[in-house]
């Protein structure tokens, strides 16, 4: 095993994993998985090749961390979408080797009074990484303060795809989900088969189960995503209008990935008592 600390893109922190089962790059900034990829295969991360790497900017692309809301600020206080985790650095709190082979590296972010200023709750909110066979996370909120508090979150992730059209996701077959690209009016919708993408596809998936895949026929491979800790689910591409609109992301870049989210999002808020915590848990594998 080797872990190495280096200035990675635009000078920010960054943590490199290699060990007999994977490699990963992780970035302190933003608490963000940026690269899996298990020896002999294809990163299973996809990151624009035009993301910022600037701080107070999101970087396009891995694991972004949604916290502690998901989607436009809940109150309308005009602060920005997804909350204040994606584009502020992180602590390095921990690494260690494990009995089987994977490697655990722990970020964390703890109130302060900046923090405070922008979400009035007392935390300490720690990003585990275990790079292994797979790809293990743990989002776990601990509230340190002195009364009850409530959150929604996401781990924002894109996957890499050989080609959109040739990809599926499998696993939400009969759930019910809201269409933001639709319409928006809170009416919900039944997935029928299995998902296929060829249009702009923004969905929040309700009562997902524990397991779901994205079949990629292009690269021949499947990507099995198991959750805990989660009762929704987000399927989103941008498609070709909005993606050619994003700075941060190459016009055909769509046709290269699929994010599907492990969530708590729409009426899956989740309440955390005083001194109590919470774990959002993901696990993808090949």
């Amino acid at each position: 095993m080797t872990i190495t600390r280096v200035a990675g893109n635009g000078g920010l922190p960054m943590i490199n994993v290699s060990n007999d089962h994977a490699d990963a790059v992780i970035s302190v900034y933003a608490g963000q998985v940026l690269s899996f990829t298990p020896k002999g295969a294809a990163d299973v991360l996809f990151v624009s090749d035009k993301a910022y790497y600037a701080e107070g900017k999101a970087i396009k692309g891995g694991v972004p961390i949604c916290w502690p809301w998901f989607g436009a600020d809940p109150e309308g206080k005009g602060r920005p979408a997804h909350g204040f985790m994606r584009n502020r650095m992180w602590s390095d709190w921990e690494t260690r080797e494990n009995a089987d082979g994977s490697t655990t590296v722990i970020l964390g972010v703890e109130s302060s009074p900046e923090t405070l200023a922008i979400w009035p709750h007392a935390f300490r909110l720690a990003m585990e990484v275990t790079v292994g066979k797979t790809l293990q996370l743990a989002l776990v909120t601990r509230n340190t303060g002195d009364a009850a508090f409530t959150i929604t979150q996401a781990m924002h992730t894109y996957f890499a795809v050989g080609d959109i059209a040739q990809t599926t996701v499998t696993g939400l077959e009969g759930t019910q989900y809201l269409d933001k690209a639709a319409d928006g009016n809170g009416a919900t919708k039944q997935q029928g088969g299995a998902i296929s993408i060829a249009s702009e596809v923004d969905r929040v998936y309700l009562g997902v189960p524990a397991e779901l895949a994205i079949v990629d026929g292009a690269l021949n491979r499947t990507i099995r995503i198991t959750s805990s800790g989660n009762k929704t689910a987000v399927v989103w591409n941008p498609w070709a209008k909005i993606a050619a609109g994003m700075a941060d992301l190459q016009d055909d870049d769509y046709t290269r990935f699929v994010c599907v989210e492990t969530t708590n999002a729409a009426d899956d808020v989740v309440s955390i008592p005083a001194g109590a915590e919470f774990r959002l848990v993901a696990e993808y594998g090949v």
